[in-house]
């Protein structure tokens, strides 16, 4: 549970994204994007079950290629968060973005992330008895409870974003510096992907 914790509150893409989410348009959608976030994991928890992600793991070009996908997204988010000035517009009747579209972004933003792959391979496997008969089992509930966490820490971090959203909605320079600090954090996790 403890390094559940530390992998989830550990600020990352996904964290990233439900701020951003926060921000612009509030606690909904902080909720949507935690949500999105947190459906992004069950493809890594598929993975790790159906055993493809044993093979991401000792197969080097398979691994390789999710990776600089990843980079690539990435580095498409932060352009997009420079070149869109709509990405973190606030307004009070800002007009809420589609649930599906959110849902998916959220879904993006963790499908892509090898970190999550590497956390279902190495590390959450070593609770669960190899070869016992309720092992599937096991592996379910304890991806239930990191799925759990995820979206308790993530709406945390999305409510104290939309919370602070009426602070700046009258300084259209904080939401610039804002804006240049999540494209800066996108940048700079698709370095830290790059090399890892």
């Amino acid at each position: 549970m403890l390094t559940t914790l530390v992998v989830v509150v550990t600020p990352g893409t996904g964290v990233v994204y439900t701020l951003a989410a926060g921000l612009s348009h509030g606690r909904r959608a902080s909720v949507v994007a935690a949500l999105g976030c947190t459906l992004g994991i069950v493809p890594h928890l598929a993975a790790t079950i159906t055993g493809l992600a044993a093979l991401l793991h000792t197969s080097a070009v398979a691994y390789e290629t999710v990776k600089y996908l990843g980079v690539g997204y990435l580095l498409f988010m932060a352009w997009a968060m420079l070149r869109d000035k709509e990405a973190l517009a606030v307004a009070q009747e800002a007009e809420p973005r589609p649930v599906v579209r959110v849902i998916a972004s959220g879904v993006l933003v963790n499908l892509l992330n090898p970190k999550l792959t590497m956390f279902f391979v190495a590390f959450l496997p070593q609770f669960v008895p190899a070869g016992a008969s309720g092992s599937l089992g096991a592996m379910l509930r304890l991806s239930a409870v990191f799925m759990g966490l995820t979206f308790v820490v993530f709406v945390a971090y999305g409510m104290c974003a939309a919370a602070v959203r009426s602070r700046v909605l009258a300084r259209p320079r904080v939401m610039t510096g804002i804006r240049q600090v999540f494209a800066a954090c996108f940048v700079a996790l698709s370095a830290r992907l790059a090399v890892a």
